[in-house]
């Protein structure tokens, strides 16, 4: 552990082992992807996929590896026991930092499936990212507007069928799909100047998750909700990691059962967007009371005198 050192001389070397580990997994997915785009065969494809999962997982294992090694970090997962990774899982999770890709997929390591990432289909033309996407099996969602549907009402729907179909890979993949509800990173700016009925945490934005829910839902297992906190950090806990301040990470896991209370046409019936909406906002209640009391009862533990007995 290199903790020890000053943060502003661990700072160059932590950042630069990061972006070393993007950049080299990066280059190695990328010619997956044109592969995969070259040679649109069924064989290929389970040859780029599994390649493809290979350097996910050796990017992740690095990562985790980095961020032991640049800092004293206490690791606090909680029910993530009864995972699996023969399932298929929907993770839905808040979002404080851009450390919580790295942790979540610390997390999910030898768990559950890879995340993925729902992305919009236009970046799959991206140069390198969208090529690397691919070749990762990241599914890319069509979205029409308001004004596009009033001008062609056939498309009504095609968006999910679209959608559909890039999922059909993972009728026989076990797969995760990853959506941070919030939309955004909760800081405490953002927070006030959204009104934010929480004390910890932004309103959820439920269009996305239903979107998931419609188009693959009854491929899920269940839904995982992760609840990240980093509390020694709160302000820039991925800026303190880089400069070996990150003390804990706190993830605490809930496995949520897919029924008919979370699967329904959230965009044309009204009646089940209301309900969906409320379940949302019940599990956002139930994190934000579930992060007051950690930090309740870690203040404390801080404040206890210790008494010699």
């Amino acid at each position: 552990m290199l903790s020890f050192l000053p943060g502003w001389l661990l700072f160059p070397f932590s950042f630069s082992a990061f972006a070393f580990n993007l950049a080299l997994w990066g280059l190695l997915v990328t010619p997956l992807g044109i592969i995969k785009l070259l040679l649109p065969f069924k064989p290929v494809h389970r040859l780029t996929g599994f390649a493809g999962k290979g350097c996910y997982r050796g990017w992740t294992r690095i990562n985790t590896a980095l961020i032991n090694l640049f800092n004293r970090v206490d690791w606090q997962i909680s029910g993530a026991q009864q995972l699996d990774e023969a399932r298929w899982y929907l993770l839905i999770s808040n979002h404080k930092s851009w450390l919580d890709i790295p942790v979540v997929s610390t997390v999910a390591h030898s768990r559950i499936p890879e995340p993925k990432f729902f992305l919009k289909d236009q970046l799959k033309w991206l140069p390198f990212l969208g090529t690397a996407c691919w070749a990762l099996d990241m599914p890319f969602m069509k979205r029409y507007s308001a004004a596009q549907l009033a001008k062609r009402p056939e498309l009504k729907g095609k968006d999910i069928t679209t959608t559909r179909a890039s999922c059909q890979k993972f009728k026989t993949v076990p797969t995760t799909i990853i959506n941070f509800v919030e939309g955004t990173r909760c800081t405490e700016q953002k927070r006030l100047g959204k009104t934010s009925p929480f004390n910890y945490l932004l309103p959820p934005k439920a269009g996305g998750i239903a979107f998931t829910l419609a188009s693959m839902g009854e491929q899920f297992n269940a839904i995982l909700d992760f609840t990240l906190l980093y509390p020694d950090n709160p302000d820039h806990a991925a800026l303190d990691m880089l400069m070996g301040r990150l003390k804990r990470v706190v993830v605490q896991v809930e496995v949520l059962p897919v029924d008919q209370q979370v699967i329904g046409d959230y965009f044309n019936d009204e009646q089940f967007r209301q309900r969906f909406q409320a379940w949302l906002n019940q599990r956002w209640q139930h994190k934000d009371v579930l992060i007051g009391r950690y930090l309740q009862a870690d203040a404390i533990a801080r404040n206890t005198e210790q008494l010699p007995c």
